[in-house]
């Protein structure tokens, strides 16, 4: 796994190299360019022979570096980092939405953000009351919503074939949907189409980097920083 932390204002990055199955980080460099990367993964396609899936976010950098050093070895989009791009459209949406409205002097948004991006099972019923009385006076929001519960199946289903079969739906479905940010949401999975789709080969997610990534941010702020990046 590949996944970057800030830790420094101003756009300051450490990339975290994580071996998923045991949870411990193998490397750290600052910075998350493709000359930060390109010294590790050298080594790693010298040594890590059997290396077969990595697993990242959507960065073209990490991306095109992985390509670069190792074209053996699958990418695979992280889920979690998926399920954050389709919540970030709803939210701007949301907004957008919520503009309109504010210069009708409506205020039907307010306050339920939260609603909008937990998944709908997770709701109750008053939660889902208020949840349907939000999509049935605005159509955009309904159906972008509606979209992105429908994802979720795409991570359940049984084979590639199936994933490719439901992805293709889904983008097409979302393109010729009429609202712009969801269209614009389609063309980008459409561009990462062949990473999405290496999750039935690989079946791995960032849900253990993730949880560690947070452990070293938990350090650094207990630590108040650190001065030596080497020590840190």
């Amino acid at each position: 796994s590949i996944d970057e932390i800030a830790i420094k204002k101003g756009h300051k990055y450490m990339t975290i190299f994580t071996d998923i199955s045991t949870g411990q980080i193998i490397h750290a460099v600052e910075g998350r360019n493709k000359e930060a990367l390109k010294p590790f993964l050298k080594l790693l396609f010298k040594k890590a022979k059997r290396l077969r899936g990595i697993g990242i976010d959507m960065s073209a950098a990490y991306s095109s570096s992985v390509k670069a050093y190792l074209p053996h070895v699958s990418i695979i989009f992280d889920r979690f980092h998926v399920t954050k791009l389709l919540n970030d459209t709803i939210d701007k949406i949301r907004r957008s939405e919520y503009a309109k409205c504010k210069d009708k002097g409506l205020k039907v948004f307010k306050g339920q953000r939260f609603l909008l991006l937990r998944n709908f099972v997770d709701l109750d019923d008053g939660q889902k009351g208020s949840l349907q009385h939000l999509l049935e006076i605005n159509q955009s929001l309904a159906i972008a919503h509606s979209m992105k519960e429908q994802f979720r199946l795409f991570w359940g289903l049984s084979s590639r074939s199936d994933g490719a079969r439901f992805l293709g739906w889904w983008i097409i479905q979302s393109l010729e949907s009429g609202v712009e940010l969801l269209a614009k949401t389609a063309r980008t999975l459409l561009r990462h189409y062949e990473g999405l789709l290496s999750y039935f080969d690989h079946r791995i997610d960032n849900g253990k980097a993730e949880g560690i990534n947070n452990k070293i941010k938990v350090l650094k702020r207990q630590a108040y920083g650190f001065h030596d990046q080497k020590y840190f």
